[in-house]
């Protein structure tokens, strides 16, 4: 059974944190990852960093740039990657835009990261119909569950589209904004978290954009099985290092 699928079993609500790789140095991927399990997180989304990254706030857009910069390309990080099994057991999942995977050709990138052990991928411009008709049985022969957004405007027609082709989770988008955007949620985010629990999806959903601290996390995951953190985590590391990963998930659990 994939990685995720068994840690979606598990009866506790689940953290998962993103970062972007090769961020803040080219080196640092590894041990971040390291450090992040070690620390308790359930998930990690590994940020394969874009030149265009149109779903991303400031933040994340401002450490995708300076990791193109110190030298990060999709090669690199699968060359540091090749081994993070032997010291890595939660689920790993690739975060990234299509073009760099259809450059590096899908089916070779499926296939490399089946390699060294990636469990999933999220390519927000990805279409969903595109992915039904033309790549889900090339993910699927390598074992990799794709993860799909929906957003508060998502109709729900393509929702349940979306859960029918779906065999992971379904990364619920809390608001339509960019990421690291908005602090708390409202009564327009509220409403639509109730929305989509009274659906009734096959799979079941983690919230991302927004959640920032242990006040934001515990409100999204009253309505979720799980809450994605990655601004907040890229600004932490920015501005406290990477030997301070302990202290960043402490303040969300506890």
């Amino acid at each position: 059974m994939n990685r995720i699928n068994q840690k979606l079993k598990e009866d506790k609500k689940l953290l998962s944190i993103y970062f972007t790789a090769g961020y803040p140095n080219i080196d640092d991927t590894t041990s971040i990852i390291q450090d992040l399990e070690k620390n308790g997180v359930d998930m990690i989304e590994i940020g394969l960093p874009f030149s265009d990254p149109l779903a991303d706030g400031p933040t994340i857009q401002d450490s995708s740039t300076k990791a193109l910069k110190n030298g990060m390309t999709t090669d690199v990080l699968f060359t540091q990657l090749k081994d993070i099994r032997k010291t890595v057991n939660i689920p790993l999942i690739i975060m990234g835009y299509f073009n760099p995977m259809f450059q590096y050709g899908i089916e070779a990138f499926c296939k490399k990261c089946q390699e060294i052990g990636i469990d999933g991928l999220i390519i927000p411009d990805l279409p969903v119909d595109v992915y039904h008709e033309e790549y889900q049985a090339i993910f699927e022969k390598y074992g990799l569950i794709n993860v799909f957004l929906i957003t508060p405007q998502t109709s729900d027609d393509r929702i349940r589209y979306i859960d029918s082709i779906s065999n992971g989770f379904i990364y619920m988008v809390s608001s339509a904004s960019t990421t690291g955007t908005q602090s708390g949620f409202g009564n327009e985010q509220t409403s639509y978290f109730k929305r989509i629990g009274k659906m009734n999806l096959n799979n079941p959903q983690i919230i991302g954009f927004g959640i920032s601290n242990n006040q934001t996390f515990t409100q999204a995951t009253q309505y979720a099985k799980g809450a994605i953190i990655g601004s907040a985590f890229v600004k932490h590391v920015t501005n406290e290092g990477i030997d301070t990963i302990g202290k960043f998930v402490d303040s969300i659990c506890n």
